[in-house]
């Protein structure tokens, strides 16, 4: 009778573990260990049945929403505890391609952020930016020969600022270089957004510059969102990491100016 109710109690500790994501955007191993009351190894085994039937997404130390549809538009939180270790090897990366004196754009999103995080040390920059975290991460580490230009705005779930106030604003800029996060970049549908204003602000953007950097980790290949806003070719420069497929890499290279893979730091895993 004990082996005849086993499977009937995991299905039942299936739909709450995706109850319990879908609901919060993400949960902690632990912290679905002690909702549930039992080991972490069992969670742990239930993420990787859940994970493999498509239910949800698996990510260091717990679960995140699966989204799969053109229009889902993950918030800030939750795409930023995807892929940490390449985002920051993206990040640190792509700080090589400018420096002290420049005017830079950096468009929303997770990788851009951590890209902040390498240019606050860097010596008389202006830096135009539709994204609060952003300007929050330029904030909290101020530099008196910085200027920070943070454009208004219709805010989305991911933070961005955008329609038709940021487009106007954006008009008037001249920028030496956009650094440009997406969420998916495809053979066919280019770099795109699962968000329609969104992706009008992000044109603006690459009209503001000749230098289009696109900051996008491995998982954004072959995803595309409900609106291009790019073609490939768009990018003078595309930087990823070593993750993407040797075919996605054969692709980049044809189409984009210049293709840069980022390293992740091992020893910062599990941070």
């Amino acid at each position: 009778m004990a082996k005849r109710g086993r499977p009937s109690l995991a299905r039942q500790r299936h739909a709450l573990i995706v109850s319990h994501v879908r609901r919060h955007g993400s949960a902690r191993v632990t912290e679905l260990a002690d909702r549930l009351d039992v080991s972490e190894m069992t969670i742990r085994r239930d993420l990787d049945i859940l994970a493999e039937n498509g239910l949800i997404e698996k990510i260091h130390g717990g679960a995140t929403v699966r989204f799969e549809r053109a229009t889902d538009e993950p918030g800030f939180e939750v795409k930023a505890s995807h892929n940490t270790n390449e985002k920051r090897a993206i990040a640190a990366t792509a700080a090589m391609l400018t420096g002290a004196g420049a005017a830079i754009g950096l468009t929303a999103g997770t990788t851009t952020a951590q890209l902040a995080n390498e240019l606050v040390t860097v010596p008389d920059l202006t830096v135009v930016t539709n994204s609060v975290p952003v300007s929050d991460v330029f904030h909290f580490q101020p530099r008196a020969d910085r200027k920070v230009i943070l454009i208004g705005g219709e805010r989305t779930p991911s933070d961005a600022l955008v329609g038709a106030i940021a487009v106007r604003n954006l008009s008037s800029f001249h920028l030496d270089m956009v650094f440009m996060g997406v969420h998916g970049m495809h053979e066919q549908a280019g770099y795109t957004t699962p968000n329609l204003l969104e992706a009008e602000t992000n044109r603006a953007f690459v009209r503001s510059t000749d230098q289009v950097v696109v900051l996008a980790d491995h998982t954004k290949w072959g995803v595309a969102g409900l609106a291009s806003f790019a073609e490939l070719e768009d990018a003078a420069v595309c930087v990823t990491d070593a993750g993407i497929s040797s075919s996605a890499r054969s692709v980049l290279t044809d189409r984009v100016g210049r293709l840069l893979i980022g390293t992740p730091d091992r020893s910062s895993e599990g941070r």
